[in-house]
Formats: structure tokens, C-alpha cells, sequence
């Protein structure tokens, strides 16, 4: 039978490394200049109502959106254990967390070591444990997910963190839940489990996110301009530089991944996530730049066919259109973004890059091919 243990010792947080201050090796020097900026305070407090207390398992739950999900399970009263292949630290505390607040969450968090895809320990574990909700934050195919269904037959609820990349390619924006979907895309798995979850009759909730930003984000979203931005470079952006997208900040995430938790009108439904408004490429850099402090940056306009990355990834964006509604989510949940753009990435600058951490070093081989072409748009 597995073991649930009790982590009643604080683990190590998040190491502060020093940011990398690469400069553009070009004719032309760019200093690194950082604005005075106002008297940050921070926003976006851990809260949400809560229901009666349930005994939950998060499939995951160590890397981003779990460590901001568990704390709202946790302050709520519910029994939260984490399933993990233990080469992360459990717990870590998060940026401007309080002593007192991260004790108090290590001392409650319970976790289940095993990897989800050795399906008989899956069956077997979670059988002898039984839990009342499963969020599954991790699960990328369909194949997952059944063992954790056929292991808690009396489930109350699964929870499952999709993707708005399911939706079909089209020239009809924004996508709403309605619209077609796409087989054959990169998120297949995820669309996959959502067939799934509906064919097996249980009571489930799917959510999907654009792209999604914040604190500890180890997808290099705002950090790839922040790179940039710190380093007083030029922001490389293909095309116009007028291609549409969507951000949601992690903490507004968090809460509606608690929102729907109990909820009746979440029952078999899928949602949109992310901030109400949507943004150009070029819009987002300015908007980092604000929410930094930086001036504002330089722009370079690019085509990417006339470059050979590689397999290397110039720029952090899909090269589209790319949003969703979210106002579903808002009128049948009563959810509503606490951050608008600015406010969010200053959130995230504040609390991880802005302390110097990052999840990535700074490479800028692309941009330097970029900028030494020729044949840049103007």
C-alpha cells in the first residue's frame, strides 16, 4: 500500500540566481536602463469561498499552477495530496509568502510518490487511499487518465486542466467552447481526455487556458522579454507585430480551478481561461516594459522565412491570431480576472524575475541572427 506522508519540514526555496546581463554584440551598445519605478504592492491574495471540506488529490501540483491551486485547497480546509514522482521538492515557498503562512501549508500537505504511468500502482494506491476530487494539472493523454477513473468508482468530481490550443485553427475569433476542435493538434491528448471523461459518465470539469503567465512560470512567456528588456536589447517580433493573444495570470487560474469545485453548473462543462482583454505582440512588449519599469523598448520587425533557427524557438508566441471568450466562465461561475494585463506581468516581474530568478538563461543567438539580416522589415 503507498504511503501518505505528512511534510512537516520546510523545504528549500526557490534558489536566487543572478540575472544574466548579455549584451548585443552589434554596432550599436544598448545600456541597461531601468526606470524609477512606483512603490510596488502585491495583489492577487490566495482567497476564495470555500465548500465543505473534501479529500483531494492533485495530479502533480509542484511546478506552477499546482503551487498556487494547493494553497487555495489547502486555506480552505480540504485534505490535499499531491501524486509526484518525488524529484521535485514538495514544497516550496512561494515568492513574498509569509514564514508563518508556508509552515503552516507544509505541515498540512500530504504526498503520494509514483509515477502516473505505471498504471497498476495508480490502480492500486489511489484505490487504497480513495479521494473525493481529483485535479489533474499533468495529464497530457487520455491513457492517463483512466486508471485514476477505473481506482475511485464513488469520484465526486474530476477536475482537468485542458488547453484552448484544442481549438481548430480558424479566421472566426475569439474562440468560444463551442467552437470545432482540432484532432490533430499538439493538444490532441488533452482533447482526447475530455472525450473520455465524458464517455465514462462522471461528473467532471475541463478548463482551458491561452497562455497562461505569473510567478515561477517555467514556460518562457513575459521572461523571454524580460531578458530582453533587462539586457536593454532590441524586442525581435515577426511580422507586423500586430498578431493578437491572449494572457491569464496564474492566480486568477487558481481560483476558478476552486470555483468550479462543487459547483452544479460546472458539472460536464468546459471553460476559457484567461484575462478579459486581448493584446498585439507589440502591444505585450510595451506592456512588459510598463509593468518593469524599462523605457520603452525598441521593436524589430521581422520575417521568419527568411531565417533557419533551427531548432531553436525565436520568439515564445505562436504566429497568429490566438484568443479565447471567457465569457462563459464569467456569467455561469460568477468569475471574473482579478489582474488586467500591466498588473499581472508587474506581479510576476516583482515576485520572480525582478529578484533575480528565472527559470531560463538568457539566449539571445537568435535575435542576434535577426538583427545582423539584412533583411529586416521596416
Amino acid at each position: 500500500m503507498a504511503k501518505l506522508v505528512v511534510l512537516q519540514q520546510k523545504q528549500p526555496s526557490f534558489s536566487l540566481l543572478p540575472a544574466s546581463l548579455s549584451e548585443f554584440n552589434g554596432t550599436r551598445l544598448h545600456t541597461q536602463i531601468q526606470l524609477k519605478r512606483e512603490v510596488w504592492k502585491p495583489k492577487g491574495a490566495l482567497r476564495i469561498s470555500a465548500s465543505s471540506a473534501k479529500k483531494i488529490l492533485i495530479m502533480g501540483g509542484t511546478r506552477f499552477i499546482g503551487l498556487f491551486l494547493s494553497r487555495l485547497l489547502v486555506k480552505e480546509g480540504h485534505q490535499v495530496t499531491l501524486f509526484t514522482r518525488g524529484k521535485a521538492p514538495i514544497t516550496q515557498q512561494l515568492p513574498g509568502e509569509s514564514e508563518k503562512d508556508y509552515a503552516d501549508f507544509s505541515s498540512k500537505i500530504l504526498h503520494l510518490k509514483g509515477d502516473r504511468k505505471d498504471f497498476d500502482f495508480v490502480k492500486s494506491s489511489l484505490s487504497a487511499e480513495g479521494f473525493d476530487v481529483v485535479y489533474d494539472i499533468n495529464g497530457r493523454e487520455a491513457v492517463e487518465v483512466e486508471p485514476i477513473l477505473d481506482a475511485l468508482p464513488k469520484l465526486e468530481q474530476y477536475i482537468y486542466c485542458s488547453s484552448a490550443g484544442v481549438y481548430l485553427k480558424s479566421d472566426l475569433l475569439p474562440h468560444f467552447e463551442t467552437d470545432a476542435v482540432d484532432p490533430k493538434s499538439r493538444h490532441k491528448g488533452k482533447l482526447e481526455t475530455e472525450n473520455l471523461l465524458e464517455s465514462k459518465g462522471v461528473n467532471w470539469t475541463s478548463i482551458r487556458p491561452v497562455y497562461i503567465y505569473g510567478p515561477l512560470n517555467y514556460n518562457p512567456v513575459e521572461e523571454w522579454f524580460f531578458h530582453r528588456l533587462k539586457a536593454g536589447r532590441p524586442i525581435p517580433v515577426p511580422n507586423s507585430g500586430m498578431q493578437i493573444t491572449q494572457l491569464g495570470h496564474v492566480k486568477d487560474l487558481a481560483r476558478v480551478f476552486v470555483q468550479v469545485l462543487g459547483n452544479e453548473r460546472a458539472s460536464k462543462e468546459v471553460f476559457n481561461i484567461s484575462g478579459e482583454k486581448y493584446v498585439t505582440f507589440d502591444g505585450l512588449a510595451r506592456a512588459c516594459a510598463k509593468a518593469a519599469g524599462f523605457p520603452e523598448p525598441e521593436i524589430i520587425h521581422y520575417n521568419p522565412k527568411e531565417f533557419d533557427f533551427g531548432k531553436k524557438k525565436a520568439f515564445p508566441f505562436r504566429d497568429q491570431h490566438f484568443f479565447a471568450s471567457v465569457d462563459k466562465a464569467k456569467s455561469v461561475l460568477g468569475w471574473k480576472p482579478e489582474f488586467d494585463l500591466v498588473e499581472g506581468l508587474a506581479d510576476s516581474y516583482n515576485l520572480d524575475f525582478g529578484r533575480g530568478t528565472f527559470r531560463k538563461e538568457a539566449d539571445f543567438y537568435t535575435d542576434d541572427l535577426i538583427l545582423g539580416k539584412s533583411l529586416v522589415l521596416t
